[in-house]
Formats: C-alpha cells, sequence, structure tokens
C-alpha cells in the first residue's frame, strides 16, 4: 500500500497538506515497491479460474490476449497483471480487446457509453506508452473467437462478472473456441475472488463477513506495476476502431438521457484524485453523517468502482494506510467496501434456478420436466389444461424464469393466447395465486419462492398417474424422473 506523505517529526501523517499530486505519487511509489515487473511477482492463482478444458499455452503461438470487459484499467487490475506474466514468460506480445458492438445492453444511454468510452481512450494512450496492444472492437464474440485463432493466440484471459449477459459471452467465446486455447478468468473486481469468498448464497452480510474476513490477509496485499512489455506485436484485424470517438456513431442508446459530467470525469486518474478527496475531507465524516443528504459526505467513488476504472482492493490500501486517524469510520468505509459489494456479486453469482427457460422454449415445450410439457401441449391442442395442472404449471414458470415479474409475463401470454378460458378474471388471478400468492396464506421460506406455496414434482408423480397423462401428448416419463426424491 501507499506509504502516505507528508508525516511531521514524530511519524504522523499530515493529511491536510497531502496534495492530489503526492497522493498518486505515493501510489506509484507503492507499486514500484512490490516490484517493477510482474514477471518477479507471484499472481494469487486462486484469482483465477479455468473456463476452458485445457490450461496449456502451445508452444510458438504469437501472443496473448486479455478481453477486457469489467475491469477498464491498466495498473491495479490483476487480470492484465496475470495476462502480461503469462506473455513475459512465453516471451510473447500481448494484447488487450474491448468488445463496444451492442454496448447499450451494458451501457443503455449515451451518459454510461460516453463515461466508458472516455476512459477507454486513456487505456489506449496508456497501452501505447507500454507497448501493449490496445483494440476496440466493433464485432461479436463469435467474430472475437475468429480473430484468436487466425492469429494463433496461445491463451486469452478474461475478467469476471456474476451477471448473465457477461457469462452468456463468455460461454460463447469458449464454445467458439478450439480446445487447445485456454480461457482464465481473473476475478480483478472483488478484493476477495467471488469464487472463494463462499461457496453459496449468502442471505445476509452477517454470514459472509467472517468468511472474507478471514481470507483478507490473504488477499488485501499490494500492486506492482503493469511494466512496458517486451514483446512487440499487431493484431491482424479488420474489427479495430483506431480512433475510439469513431464509437459513438455506432452506438444506439436504450434511452435518451442528458449526459453529466462526475468529479473531474472518466479515468483511473480520475477515480483515484476522487479518493484523494474522500480521505482528505470527507472519510471523518464517513458512518458520523455521511447518511444526511444534506451533507455530501460519500465517497463519491461507485462510478469509477462500477465502470472497473478503479480498483476496490486499492481504495481498500489507502483507506487502511490512515485506519489509525478515523478508525471507526475507516471500518465502516471498508464494511461498505468489501463486504456489502461482495455480498451483491454473491447474491448474483450463485444463481439458485437450475433451469432458465426463454418464452419460445416454454411454447414449445422445450423443458426437461415432461410433466410440464404434458400441460404446456395441452393448452396447445385442447385450449385448456386441467385445474391442478395449471397450477403446477405456472409455479414452474416462476421457478424456471429470471424474475417473478417475466414469470408473470410468460403465464398471462401463455395462458390468455392458447386457451380458450384466457383472458378472463379467473385466470389473472390464478397467475397471481401461483406466483405471488395472492388470496393464499405465507408458508415456509424456501429459495426462489419466499413464502409462495411450492409445489414438487415427486408429490405430484406420487398421487396420481402421471405416466398415463403424459402418454396422453406423446410423452414419457424417464425413470429417473419416477424416483421419489423425497
Amino acid at each position: 500500500m501507499a506509504s502516505l506523505k507528508p508525516r511531521s517529526s514524530n511519524g504522523k501523517i499530515l493529511l491536510d497538506q497531502l496534495t492530489k499530486e503526492q497522493f498518486l505519487e505515493n501510489i506509484v511509489e507503492s507499486r514500484k515497491s512490490q516490484g517493477e515487473s510482474v514477471e518477479n511477482f507471484s499472481v494469487n492463482k486462486l484469482r483465477c479460474r479455468l473456463l476452458s478444458k485445457n490450461e496449456e499455452i502451445k508452444n510458438k503461438s504469437n501472443g496473448i490476449l486479455y478481453w477486457m470487459s469489467r475491469d477498464c484499467r491498466v495498473q491495479d487490475n490483476w487480470a492484465l497483471l496475470f495476462a502480461q506474466r503469462l506473455a513475459v514468460k512465453q516471451k510473447l506480445p500481448l494484447y488487450i480487446c474491448f468488445i463496444c458492438k451492442d454496448a447499450h445492453h451494458l451501457y443503455p444511454t449515451k451518459r454510461h457509453f460516453k463515461f466508458l468510452l472516455e476512459g477507454l481512450k486513456i487505456i489506449q494512450k496508456e497501452c501505447k506508452e507500454l507497448n501493449i496492444g490496445f483494440y476496440l472492437l466493433n464485432t461479436s464474440v463469435t467474430d472475437l473467437a475468429k480473430i484468436i485463432v487466425n492469429n494463433d493466440i496461445g491463451g486469452v484471459v478474461c475478467d469476471f462478472s456474476p451477471l448473465r449477459e457477461p457469462k452468456m459471452l463468455q460461454e460463447s467465446l469458449v464454445k467458439n473456441l478450439p480446445n487447445r486455447i485456454p480461457v482464465v478468468q481473473v476475478d480483478a473486481h472483488n478484493i476477495v475472488p467471488s469464487w472463494e469468498a463462499s461457496d453459496k448464497q449468502e442471505i445476509m452480510a452477517k454470514f459472509i463477513r467472517g468468511k472474507i474476513t478471514r481470507k483478507l490477509p490473504e488477499y488485501l496485499t499490494g500492486f506492482p506495476d503493469v511494466c512496458k512489455h517486451k514483446y512487440s506485436g499487431t493484431l491482424n484485424t479488420d474489427q479495430d476502431i483506431e480512433n475510439v470517438d469513431d464509437a459513438y456513431a455506432l452506438y444506439t442508446p436504450k434511452w435518451e438521457v442528458a449526459e453529466i459530467k462526475w468529479g473531474e470525469g472518466p479515468g483511473s486518474s480520475a477515480g483515484l484524485k476522487m479518493l484523494h478527496s474522500f480521505i482528505q475531507k470527507r472519510l471523518k465524516f464517513y458512518g458520523v453523517n455521511s447518511n444526511d443528504p444534506s451533507k455530501d459526505n460519500t465517497s463519491k467513488l461507485s462510478p469509477w468502482l462500477h465502470f472497473g476504472q478503479i480498483s476496490a482492493q486499492r481504495c481498500a490500501l489507502e483507506v487502511k494506510s490512515i485506519q489509525s486517524l478515523y478508525k471507526e469510520q475507516c471500518e465502516k468505509f471498508l464494511e461498505e467496501l468489501i463486504i456489502r459489494k461482495e455480498l451483491a456479486d454473491n447474491y448474483c453469482l450463485i444463481d439458485k434456478r437450475t433451469w432458465i427457460y426463454t418464452r419460445e422454449q416454454l411454447e414449445n415445450a422445450k423443458t426437461h420436466d415432461e410433466m410440464w410439457n404434458a400441460a404446456q401441449l395441452q393448452a396447445v391442442r385442447e385450449g385448456k389444461i386441467h385445474g391442478y395442472m395449471r397450477m403446477y404449471w405456472c409455479k414452474k414458470i416462476l421457478e424456471w424464469t429470471e424474475s417473478p415479474e417475466k414469470a408473470i409475463e410468460y403465464s398471462l401470454w401463455l395462458n390468455d393466447t392458447f386457451c380458450l378460458d384466457g383472458t378472463d378474471p379467473n385466470g389473472y388471478v390464478g397467475v397471481m395465486w401461483s406466483i405471488c400468492g395472492i388470496h393464499d396464506q405465507g408458508w415456509k421460506e424456501r429459495e426462489i419462492f419466499g413464502k409462495i406455496r411450492y409445489m414438487v414434482d415427486y408429490s405430484l408423480k406420487r398421487k396420481y398417474d402421471m405416466d398415463a397423462y403424459c402418454a396422453r401428448f406423446g410423452l414419457k416419463l424417464s425413470d429417473d424422473s419416477k424416483k421419489d426424491k423425497h
């Protein structure tokens, strides 16, 4: 961590005299103290996990590629440090790629997209100085896989995100790459990697706090420099947007929202300057009156943290370095920065829904559950679902869709489209009874359903001849599905 200067003759930190320039210089010095090159620094391998089957980099390949997405910064980035270490070890060029095609999914307004792009401009400049190739690509993940193959890339490093869209994109990349190319994911966003913090969904902060706290000494360490890269190369692609500003013309926002300026603007340097301002002026009030909207004593760091332009780990290191001045305030901030932030990733990462189906899959009775499929086929072919099966049918839609709102939307659409008794008060209330518990009582709380009444397949099979019901629609229960799982 940074050794804060200036200090008094007795070693006390003179926080009021700490300029922005000194603060940034302290951080640069702290990186150099960890090592001039990542080549001689051991990156904790538990920060990394293999997404592909193969982990060996092919001899005499033409480079290592870091697919940047969530952590948009050069320094204090474990993913980039790991990628550079691989490249140096193999004596290969290092390339960074960022995909901006269909950016509106994660950056829905120009307000978001501008904050992203202006930060990427700074990264592009830094990479040029460090002899690291930076490529802003207007391409799909499928085409990125082709670029990787055509350029004989030896290995791919990617960021970690617990959200579905980024996970699906990474799964698509792995699927479209040959098995010989290893893909490694690095959690550079959390201090304790999300998969190391807990292997189950934690329902409250108190349940994950101890797990993370015990591992902090292992993970809350300083960062070495991303140094000037020794090996040069050029990525052969016609999808590169050399002038970052040209990406604005390729972007279509979901919604029109006025642009704003936040702090000193996007980028790592601006984010660290806000961290300096927080430490110097507002940290002493954190947890004291930071909840008072008239005082404005929050950290104001969340935009840079969200875009990955500053590291939560860097913020934690700098705040801990002055813990002797403001012990309670520092502890309160670190609780929010580490425990609460990582609890959010834990919730999104460990989704208790084993199956997620689209409306089209449900409409076409393409689920793993033949009893449900039979009910849906009954609606399609006969225009009616057996009354008891309709309850089961609707409750499973809640279990197999990403949210109760989506479950209501799909259930009403399917019921109103195929059932002759659709578009009726009974149908609307039936859906709301199944999904929201309207006119029902609360039941024992369980995952996904909360206190909504639950229905299980094995109970249905035990009570009724479900083989006969499924056979009516040309379906057959598997032997495994007949076993009582109670």
